[in-house]
């Protein structure tokens, strides 16, 4: 049987350029995106820093102003209550999440009928934009339209939820709409975590004669830590970055009951013609991403480091 490969003969004159082309033809194609995201993103970034630090107003100029910006910002009392409604709404929106997510998972990892469709309706909310969530919830919530005229006109005349018009609960309103969009993404997070757990270890407690709460509560759940850790960063810059529920629900009002961070730097930056001081509160926002997402990044390079070390 004679061998039909054919003989290695001399490099022709294209597989050098071949070669160069596989080399740098995938970095050359990141270059227009790297350079885009430089420029939109952290230049963008940059420029708004430096117009915090500037006497911008309705237009921006370079009249270096220091932190001038910043002195008025926290002198302004709507300022401490954007901030005041951003925790509330912050502490609220995560823990729900959380607590709903985790619940709903457990439930799902039990291996029940009709699990995909479930899954599905848990996770449709997460498919309509905050907007619409807004306008829908804004319908439920409406006295005189939703939730409570359906009760009022099966009876019960004197029920009353008027949330979203009440300057003492409407920012819970906003909590109520933010954890019905989030909880589902939270739960299909905590339940892939719940399938990669190994089975293994679960049967041998099992057979150690642990019960099955036991079971999630000693083993299980602490396992999630990674999935804990995950949803807890996302959960807190969107947060952060709340402003088209709050504008879609409320429209930050009544009054500045449900302003936070987000619409006070649209409001004070486009619609007050204090670009300066939108620009510091701007700042500030991104600072508390940053913020947020310094224990990833911390914990990511931790983990690069025991690996390399191992």
């Amino acid at each position: 049987m004679s061998d039909t490969t054919p003989p290695a003969g001399p490099p022709t004159r294209g597989m050098p350029v071949r070669r160069w082309l596989d080399r740098w033809l995938p970095k050359i194609a990141l270059v227009p995106s790297g350079v885009a995201l430089l420029v939109f993103v952290y230049g963008f970034i940059g420029w708004t820093i430096w117009l915090s630090m500037t006497t911008s107003s309705l237009l921006p100029n370079n009249t270096f102003a220091g932190l001038r910006q910043y002195e008025v910002l926290f002198q302004l009392d709507v300022w401490w209550v954007s901030v005041i409604n951003l925790a509330i709404f912050g502490v609220l929106y995560v823990a729900l999440c959380l607590a709903i997510g985790l619940f709903l998972a457990i439930l799902l990892d039990q291996k029940i009928r009709a699990e995909g469709w479930l899954r599905t309706i848990y996770l449709y909310p997460l498919a309509l934009s905050l907007v619409v969530t807004g306008v829908v919830w804004k319908w439920l919530l409406n006295p005189g339209l939703g939730l409570e005229h359906f009760v009022q006109s099966l009876g019960w005349t004197g029920f009353s939820f008027d949330w979203l018009v009440n300057p003492d609960m409407a920012i819970y309103a906003v909590v109520i709409a933010a954890v019905w969009q989030a909880a589902g993404f939270v739960t299909a997070l905590f339940l892939a975590g719940l399938r990669g757990i190994d089975t293994s270890i679960i049967k041998a407690a099992q057979i150690d004669g642990a019960s099955l709460p036991r079971v999630y509560l000693s083993i299980i759940i602490p396992s999630l830590r990674p999935v804990f850790f995950s949803a807890i960063i996302l959960l807190v810059s969107l947060a952060i970055k709340s402003f088209d529920l709050v504008i879609a629900l409320t429209g930050g009002g009544p009054g500045y009951s449900t302003w936070v961070p987000a619409i006070f730097m649209y409001d004070f930056g486009f619609n007050r013609g204090q670009i300066g001081l939108g620009a510091a509160a701007a700042t500030l926002m991104m600072a508390a991403v940053a913020l947020a997402m310094l224990p990833m990044l911390i914990a990511e390079l931790k983990e690069r480091r025991d690996g390399r070390k191992n």
